[in-house]
């Protein structure tokens, strides 16, 4: 029997100090080389060009510091979505976010979870739904299994092993509507498709919310965002329009 599995993790900056340690020491030399213009005279002057540069590395920094939510060497699972078929999504999370075991415990949770929905002689049969999984969910997740030495539940590793077009085992929204280089956002698609975009949360904010103690809020953005990616996949694959079909040539009753 073939099974499909929606899925969608948000991910936050690395919380192993040594990252933003590594970065801080490239921005220490960065900011021994800065000097003013030969041109600057007053003291003042110079204090205060040097002084804007040294923010503006300090700026570079955080903004590489946030850019490791996309890196799975570096990054961190926050939070992992996932729903069955047509069930309500569930979500994977905690709020010890920042201690060195919780990615072990919510990818344990969820490979528990996937084995009491998908049994053994279906693990090679599900396919996974998402939108742009194929090239960061499912390559993240494994990126992380492997950082924290957590093996991959079978569906997960198939479908890591998968290409971008093989859509018996991976159905990537975006790849299917926007191809292998294209892009295009699950917002922008769902507006397109006249289906319900995203709230106020986007992923540019999920390391903000989840710092200041509201991970529980990112947690319900990403079931929302299960169901959208379900919502586009059902559209995409004229699931609706044939449920419909079978309702309109259906025999009246006498």
């Amino acid at each position: 029997m073939q099974r499909t599995l929606y899925l969608d993790i948000e991910t936050i900056p690395g919380q192993d100090p040594a990252v933003m340690d590594a970065l801080r020491a490239d921005a220490a030399i960065d900011k021994a080389a800065v000097k003013a213009p030969s041109n600057y005279k007053d003291e003042a002057k110079i204090a205060e060009f040097i002084a804007a540069k040294h923010a503006e590395i300090d700026a570079e920094v955080d903004a590489k510091w946030r850019k490791t939510s996309f890196d799975g060497a570096y990054g961190q699972l926050a939070v992992i979505g996932a729903a069955m078929e047509s069930g309500e999504p569930v979500t994977f999370w905690g709020d010890a976010w920042n201690q060195p075991v919780y990615e072990s415990q919510i990818l344990g949770n969820f490979a528990a979870w996937l084995d009491s929905q998908i049994a053994r002689n279906e693990a090679l049969t599900t396919i996974i739904v998402g939108h742009y999984v194929s090239d960061f969910d499912l390559r993240f997740i494994r990126q992380r299994c492997i950082m924290v030495g957590v093996r991959p539940h079978a569906v997960i590793a198939r479908a890591c092993e998968a290409k971008p077009w093989e859509t018996d085992k991976v159905y990537d929204t975006m790849v299917q509507w926007a191809g292998v280089k294209g892009s295009i956002g699950l917002d922008r698609l769902c507006r397109a498709m006249g289906l319900p975009g995203k709230g106020d949360i986007d992923g540019s904010k999920v390391w903000d919310y989840v710092r200041d103690g509201r991970i529980a809020e990112v947690a319900a953005y990403c079931a929302d965002d299960v169901k959208r990616a379900r919502a586009v996949h059902r559209r995409m694959t004229f699931a609706d329009i044939a449920i419909n079909a079978a309702r309109d040539t259906a025999p009246m009753a006498a």
